[in-house]
């Protein structure tokens, strides 16, 4: 039997045992990718702190606490706001329809005093709370095929309209496909998959033609054909694929890097910053570090397995998709397998609100860890 095991219940909410309870393995791969990201902001820079490697690093530093004193939560209280989190994000978002700021043609921020932030950012968080809260409560059959569907299809439904609607497809893509993988996990039954699956393969095409702003169906023909027009709406990707092919095996060196140093590579600090990091490092560099982010996701996938509790599992489980998201969907961006959408890498490139949330969720993860042989109530109530 392990230590852990063997600690009295008593024993386990003293604050040293938990925080020896915390996986020390996964907060030094954590701290791996965040501080590869702040080396590649001071390269991009031009070998300068500012205006980026300062920031990320501060960030991640405050970030990288902030997660360990999460860890140290209960899961009952974690369990406790699932609800309310997910209902103050909804009438975030709801408010940013009605008083949003715009910028760059997308309303997608809210100002209240000095403070701008995104309410779909605090809504990644909140569509998995409330989803592994309801299926703690929900049964087997519930989760496999029911009329009773409709509540986590509601779920989140709601937030991926309003987002989709800012425009911020990027980010509705996340809360939908992250909704999608904890119905999956929570045991959906195949039928309904392949129901709404086939239809939705169907009215994509249609949805690019007719339901997209312009902008955003310029994005995916160029990733169809980005050769069409290399200097215009082709250009992201196309010096995208340079930066990644001139990198080697073994990269042009830190500090050396044509497409970001010579400003051909757009967005290098934020939504290319792994190709950025390819031509610098090269096969080798980019390898190692999706061997971190494999590494990161199995951890937490384990975690969520260990949990006692069905809401620890689902909302362990749900963080850690919409993380591997993340990765794909920027991988598969920066190498023009995928259509430029403005999902970042996380922890690599830079923005803060991004790195908040990743971090937020990572406390729950570890959290789970934690409190790994807590039991739960069963019900749908708030309280």
């Amino acid at each position: 039997m392990t230590s852990s095991a063997l600690t009295r219940p008593g024993e386990r909410d003293r604050l040293s045992v938990k925080f020896g309870q915390i996986d020390w393995r996964f907060a030094a791969l954590l701290c791996i990718v965040g501080g590869t990201g702040g080396a590649m902001m001071y390269s991009v820079a031009g070998g300068s702190w500012e205006p980026w490697a300062t920031n990320h690093v501060i960030r991640f530093g405050f970030c990288l606490v902030m997660m360990l004193g999460l860890s140290l939560v209960p899961l009952r209280l974690w369990f406790g706001a699932a609800y309310p989190v997910y209902a103050v994000a909804l009438l975030l978002l709801v408010a940013v329809e009605v008083a949003g700021d715009t910028r760059m043609g997308a309303t997608r921020w809210l100002e209240i005093g000095p403070i701008s932030f995104q309410p779909s950012e605090i809504m990644k968080i909140g569509v998995v709370l409330a989803l592994a809260r309801y299926y703690h409560g929900a049964s087997a059959k519930d989760a496999r095929l029911s009329w009773k569907l409709i509540y986590p299809v509601a779920i989140i439904a709601a937030p991926f309209l309003l987002v989709a609607h800012q425009p911020d497809l990027g980010t509705a893509m996340l809360i939908g496909l992250t909704g999608a993988a904890m119905m999956f996990i929570a045991g959906l039954d195949w039928k309904v998959i392949a129901a709404v699956t086939i239809p939705t393969a169907i009215a994509v095409p249609f949805y690019v033609l007719f339901g997209m702003h312009g902008y955003q169906r310029n994005r995916v023909l160029t990733f169809l054909s980005p050769e069409s027009d290399p200097s215009g709406t082709g250009y992201h990707i196309t010096q995208s694929k340079i930066a990644l092919g001139s990198g080697g095996l073994l990269g042009k060196g830190y500090g050396l890097g044509s497409q970001s140093q010579l400003e051909f590579l757009p967005e290098k600090h934020t939504d290319f910053a792994f190709a950025a990091l390819s031509e610098e490092f090269g096969f080798v560099g980019s390898f190692s570090i999706l061997l971190c982010y494999l590494a990161i996701i199995l951890i937490a996938f384990r975690i969520a397995s260990l949990s006692h509790s069905h809401f620890g599992r689902m909302g362990a489980a749900g963080v850690t998709a919409t993380f591997a998201l993340y990765v794909l969907i920027n991988g598969a961006m920066v190498m023009g397998l995928a259509p430029v959408v403005g999902v970042p890498m996380p922890l690599l490139s830079y923005g803060g609100t991004v790195m908040l949330t990743v971090m937020i969720g990572f406390g729950l993860v570890m959290a789970v860890r934690v409190h790994r042989y807590t039991e739960l109530p069963k019900g749908h109530g708030l309280i």
